[in-house]
């Protein structure tokens, strides 16, 4: 009896230890991103396949910023009171701050650990883009590049084949041009100048074979020939072009009911463009015009670890490998725009592969992967405020209230001026 008792004692205590003391506790960690218009649903999706795959951890969301520039001042004043979040999606641009001040936790040794880290599909350019002074300070959630989109019913009645769809800004312009005076009462084209982290500008600038600084980072290489092409294209834009000192969403408005021919910003507003026109017309895109040994700023963000505590670190790693993974990935590109920084989906049947065949739109950005380069981070603490002076100049040259060639002289002396000396 003795013998019996103390198995059943044995038995029951397996059976609390495997139901209650036993079971795992929940980790709990705190996300935050950006742009609730593109990516609420998105995020809420991979947090709920996450959390139905791993139910030992709990996602909550902090409340999503506007912008990236938003997000990461909020991140420093969080660093400060001891709020940050576990995980942040934040700008390819704006990881350099995080490591610079010890925030960002480096996710290479997490990496090395990985025992089939070849095969999870991390391409080690697309991994590049979120290196900062040798730390893999984030893993890429959603990539884009600067494309164009335009009304092809609207270029058609212009006398313009969408199949021959200018490769030039002066192409581009004299089509917005042609456009708008075929359809009255339209308008004719809009370039997003004033998107997050000056990212238009730097496009427009590396698309002619420039940079922002001298390769010291000491002194300001904007102002010098790629720069003075660039913005003469954006006064061209504005005069000849005839495009409105009007801000991003009036233009979005615009070209999804049917009365802007062009508009030129992020692929990451694909799918939500694509919703939005419906079957109003014929939506179609382009890739950005480009001169010799041009390329394209990579936007978008990265997932970046800041939590230090082991136990989160732990889940933090598994989320942001979920996310930035094939099936993450699969859910943020049917979602979005952005193309992901994982290869497995796009060649995938039953995740991407499909889906691409079916909308050649976002082919567009696909192939402009050759030409990607860096979205580059100013240096030292100004860095923030450098993207407003640039954001400025550029104003003035869009109202039409400045001369481009003076805007880009103040602009060079603004920056020079705020860099570390």
């Amino acid at each position: 009896m003795k013998r019996m008792f103390l198995k059943a004692v044995s038995a029951a205590a397996l059976f609390a230890c495997t139901a209650v003391a036993c079971a795992q506790p929940t980790v709990e960690i705190a996300v935050d991103y950006t742009y609730a218009d593109i990516f609420k649903e998105v995020h809420e999706k991979i947090a709920k396949d996450f959390m139905a795959k791993f139910p030992q951890y709990k996602i909550t969301f902090r409340a999503p910023t506007p912008g990236y520039e938003e997000a990461a001042q909020q991140s420093l004043r969080q660093a400060v009171t001891n709020q940050l979040a576990d995980v942040s999606f934040q700008g390819l641009n704006r990881q350099r701050v995080f490591v610079d001040r010890g925030i960002a936790v480096d996710m290479a040794p997490f990496i090395k650990a990985e025992k089939e880290w070849s095969k999870l599909g991390y391409d080690q350019a697309l991994l590049s883009l979120g290196q900062v002074n040798g730390r893999q300070s984030g893993i890429g959630f959603s990539l884009s590049t600067p494309i164009i989109y335009f009304n092809a019913d609207l270029l058609r009645k212009a006398g313009i084949a969408p199949e021959q769809f200018p490769s030039t800004w002066d192409g581009v312009i004299e089509a917005a041009q042609k456009s708008k005076a075929s359809t009255p009462g339209s308008y004719s084209m809009h370039l997003d100048w004033e998107i997050t982290g000056n990212w238009m500008w730097q496009a427009l600038v590396f698309a002619n074979g420039g940079t922002m600084l001298t390769p010291d980072e000491k002194k300001v290489a904007f102002d010098g020939p790629a720069g003075k092409a660039a913005i003469q294209t954006f006064a061209k834009i504005a005069k000849d072009g005839e495009m409105r000192n009007v801000g991003l969403n009036t233009a979005v408005q615009d070209f999804a009911s049917g009365h802007l021919a062009i508009l030129s910003t992020s692929t990451s507003r694909l799918a939500q463009l694509t919703k939005q026109v419906g079957n109003k017309f014929t939506l179609r895109t382009a890739r950005m015009p480009l001169g010799k040994d041009g390329r394209l700023p990579a936007g978008g963000n990265v997932a970046m670890m800041f939590t230090k505590d082991p136990a989160k670190q732990k889940a933090a790693w598994e989320y942001i490998k979920f996310a930035t993974g094939p099936l993450g990935a699969t859910t943020m590109v049917k979602g979005t725009g952005y193309f992901p920084a994982n290869t497995i989906p796009a060649n995938d049947p039953q995740l991407l592969k499909t889906f691409y065949d079916e909308h050649p739109n976002h082919l567009t950005a696909i192939k402009q992967l050759p030409v990607l380069t860096g979205w580059y981070a100013f240096p030292g603490e100004h860095g923030l405020k450098i993207t407003d002076v640039i954001k400025d100049q550029l104003q003035t040259v869009i109202a039409k209230e400045a001369p481009p060639d003076a805007a880009l002289a103040d602009m060079g002396r603004a920056v020079q001026s705020l860099l570390p000396r």
